[in-house]
């Protein structure tokens, strides 16, 4: 898999697998009606993108891992990603579909000031969206209206038009990675407990102090997850962001050592990984509504 395919282009995709253009800034994808194969390729995309797979001979690749991308299944994709295909060798049409658009066609509509909402965009290779035969129905249906509005003329209400319905589909997406959170509450309860763990250790071993306050980035490593997606399920398992999490954890074991011990706020800070402390005492404050001073003499 040696070639680099750029995406930056509507069509740019549509010609490699022989598929038609109807609008430059989106279009909706059935590769069944593909008249050429793309295989052993890596694709480096401009757009953002949604497949859904309805059958088990094409697979998608992030660095060296496969995606999760089994039947009946959406996997998504953010401008700047690399992404590698391979497709079974008798198989020239893959039963995928999808979308991709520009993310030119969203400026000036409400869609772009929500796109940080779709964290689901930057979830990786074992993050795939597992659909339901009714799901599958609902994101066919979607694809379908912004096909049909694709296909239309172009006046004044397309592009609005347009933005519209590619935001009722990706609020679908997200509805069905709330249910898929939900139906995954023995993994999600695992991954908290080890969240939980991990974060007890990392104080207690002293790394705070040697490498600073720990990132969402260092337990999501630990969970074998990307970022966005233990974001996601630690907000959806506890109703605190993993930051807040993280955070409060902090303010927890900064409370200690303030009534234990007679450490300053300085060393204090130090401990705890803040490289100034009057950044410690302003996230204290911003959490407490005191400084660290006045809860260690009001207690």
């Amino acid at each position: 898999m040696g070639e680099i395919i750029q995406l930056d282009c509507v069509d740019a995709y549509n010609r490699l697998y022989g598929l038609p253009t109807l609008h430059p800034l989106v279009t909706v994808i059935d590769l069944t009606k593909a008249t050429k194969t793309v295989n052993h390729v890596k694709m480096n995309y401009g757009l953002y993108a949604l497949y859904l797979k309805q059958s088990a001979n094409c697979t998608l690749k992030y660095g060296r891992k496969n995606y999760d991308y089994q039947e009946g299944s959406v996997v998504s994709f953010a401008p700047g990603q690399l992404v590698g295909v391979d497709t079974e060798e008798d198989e020239v049409r893959p039963d995928v579909y999808g979308l991709l658009f520009h993310p030119d066609l969203i400026y000036g509509t409400s869609l772009a000031s929500k796109m940080n909402r779709y964290t689901f965009f930057s979830y990786s290779e074992s993050e795939a969206l597992h659909l339901s035969e009714q799901e599958r129905g609902i994101f066919m249906d979607c694809l379908e209206k912004i096909n049909i509005e694709a296909a239309h003329p172009a006046d004044r209400h397309t592009h609005d038009l347009l933005a519209m319905n590619i935001e009722l589909l990706l609020e679908y997406c997200l509805r069905f990675y709330d249910r898929q959170f939900c139906t995954r509450q023995k993994v999600n309860s695992d991954v908290l407990d080890k969240f939980e763990f991990h974060l007890n250790t990392y104080f207690q071993d002293g790394n705070s102090s040697k490498n600073g306050l720990p990132s969402v980035k260092y337990f999501a490593d630990k969970a074998f997850l990307s970022p966005g997606y233990f974001g996601d399920l630690i907000k959806k398992e506890t109703g605190r962001t993993a930051q807040e999490y993280i955070q409060s954890k902090v303010i927890s074991l900064s409370k200690e050592q303030l009534l234990g011990t007679n450490r300053s706020v300085s060393e204090i800070a130090n401990t705890l990984g803040f490289q100034y402390p009057q950044h410690f005492i302003r996230m204290f404050k911003k959490q407490t509504g005191q400084t660290p001073n006045e809860f260690r003499l009001q207690s």
